[in-house]
């Protein structure tokens, strides 16, 4: 795993506090400065969510290369 990867449980959990603030969000309940805050948050969290599946789909396209004489080589995420 790189620096710049995401553990599964990070991820997992960054999910569910996005979901968690998504069903705040659309209860109505937020004042507009606690919604301004929730919504920078679950920017922070797509973000993190994005940058962790599109290094996983990198890690799944070098796995399955259709070269048959593809040598496996150390997975660097410097993007």
């Amino acid at each position: 795993m790189t620096d710049t990867e995401v553990p599964a449980d990070a991820f997992e959990q960054s999910l569910d506090e996005l979901e968690a603030l998504v069903e705040r969000m659309e209860s109505g309940d937020l004042s507009l400065e606690e919604s301004l805050t929730a919504f920078e948050r679950g920017i922070a969290l797509t973000r993190s969510c994005q940058q962790a599946l599109q290094a996983a789909e990198r890690r799944v396209e070098i796995l399955t290369a259709k070269t048959a004489d593809a040598v496996p080589e150390v997975f660097d995420d410097d993007t």
